[in-house]
């Protein structure tokens, strides 16, 4: 099935590398223009004179840090002030806390991700709801992580923040539901990215074992039996995006290869 979207709007975060750059490609391929939104001002250049043009899109890019979250803020804002336009598509995505025991977790590494996932999240929310209210139409789709239905080994920051993005986005979708604003999560599972590639480096730095050990115990947890692609993900995300997901509001979609043992 295609999910048109030539005539959308999409505000896509972290969009230079792995899940979030997937997703901008795939937005952008079903017609969407695309505005990234990222810190590396050469790597957003670059990606977005290398995103698709099916529908003759003018695709653009945004510069900002997400350890910033007033800067951030503002520069979302002075943008949709400049072009006159707000956008119908949403897509938080930044990148996850370390990983390491939830006991051992500084204070300021907890305030630190909330800081950069609910405050960012709800911060560029606030920003393109006006618009999305206005237009009687808007996508919020967060990018967060299987572990809000079962937390994860050794990712105990991640865990905790994870649970309070779902938590935020659910309380959203109640609220904007009325105005034909949805607001659901992708929750991707072991995903070929530079993420997972440091998170295995930290395990053999841990444990002693080879990548290839650790690698071939995790897929002994996935049914699918191989990692996931980013462009899986991102195909999940086009769908919630696109008209044919209206009816589809406040939920969790896991893209995971079956691993989490829970509905």
């Amino acid at each position: 099935m295609n999910f048109p979207l030539s005539s959308r709007r999409a505000l896509v975060g972290g969009s230079t590398q792995g899940i979030g750059r997937a997703i901008a490609e795939t937005l952008a391929s079903q017609g969407a223009t695309v505005t990234l939104l990222a810190r590396d001002a050469a790597r957003l250049r670059e990606v977005a004179a290398a995103l698709p043009t099916p529908a003759g899109q003018a695709h653009n890019f945004l510069v900002a840090d997400f350890t910033n979250p007033e800067a951030l803020a503002a520069t979302v804002h002075a943008y949709l002030k400049e072009a006159g336009a707000g956008f119908d598509i949403l897509v938080n995505n930044t990148g996850g806390p370390a990983g390491g025991p939830l006991i051992d977790a500084p204070v300021e590494a907890l305030q630190a991700a909330f800081s950069q996932h609910i405050v960012c999240n709800h911060l560029l929310a606030q920003a393109v709801v006006p618009g999305m209210r206005a237009a009687g139409f808007g996508r919020i789709i967060n990018i967060i992580s299987t572990s809000v239905k079962i937390p994860l080994p050794g990712l105990g920051v991640s865990n905790t923040i994870r649970g309070a993005v779902a938590s935020w986005a659910k309380t959203l979708a109640n609220e904007l539901g009325p105005a034909g604003i949805t607001v659901n999560n992708v929750l991707p599972g072991a995903t070929l990215t530079q993420r997972h590639t440091s998170l295995i480096e930290k395990k053999v730095a841990q444990t002693g074992q080879s990548a290839e050990a650790i690698e071939a115990d995790m897929l002994k947890t996935i049914p699918a039996r191989r990692f996931g692609l980013a462009e899986e993900v991102a195909a999940a995300v086009a769908f919630l995006a696109s008209p044919a997901a209206g009816y589809i509001n406040g939920t969790s979609v896991p893209v995971d290869g079956g691993r989490t043992g829970a509905l």
